[in-house]
């Protein structure tokens, strides 16, 4: 039987798959094309792709931390770079989702000008990254398809393939 906690696992899991999908993807294109940036969306193909894999330490941090130092998004990292933080990010998301089984993961984020206080925290971090993720390789995919260059398949479905193939 499946639980709640599989589920979650399981979108995360898609989530880090995707990512490092597109990574490899977008790995065997000439490095100029991923400079290039369609209307709509939040940039370049490697400053989208960059600025997901930074919010997404930005959310683990927030998972720990209620008041994280202020960050901004790296520019001109290499796509081996960002594909060598996965495992990372990997490790951080099973320790948070290991937590919230556990009931032992208490986020809180303290509100600003532009955002309330927010406690427990816990469910709107995983929501956020979950759709932020989504979001932008969307738009990366949207680009390559503008850009009339193949678009990898990313979805649930070929997750799901994937990872049950014998």
């Amino acid at each position: 039987m499946t639980s709640s906690s599989d589920v979650l696992r399981s979108m995360f899991e898609h989530h880090l798959w995707a990512t490092e999908t597109l990574i490899v993807h977008l790995d065997r294109l000439p490095a100029e094309q991923l400079d290039a940036s369609v209307p709509g969306t939040y940039g370049s193909m490697i400053d989208t792709l960059t600025h997901m894999i930074d919010a997404d330490t930005r959310y683990l941090l927030r998972l720990r931390d209620p008041t994280p130092p202020p960050a901004d998004d790296r520019v001109g990292i290499a796509l081996a770079q960002l594909r060598s933080e996965l495992p990372e990010h990997r490790r951080r998301w099973d320790e948070a989702l290991t937590d919230l089984e556990a009931q032992t993961l208490n986020a809180s984020i303290l509100g600003r000008d532009d955002y309330p206080d927010t406690d427990p925290a816990e469910s709107m971090l995983l929501i956020q990254a979950i759709h932020h993720g989504n979001d932008h390789r969307t738009q990366i995919c949207s680009t390559l398809g503008a850009l009339e260059l193949p678009v990898p398949e990313i979805d649930g479905w070929d997750f799901w393939a994937n990872r049950h193939r014998t």
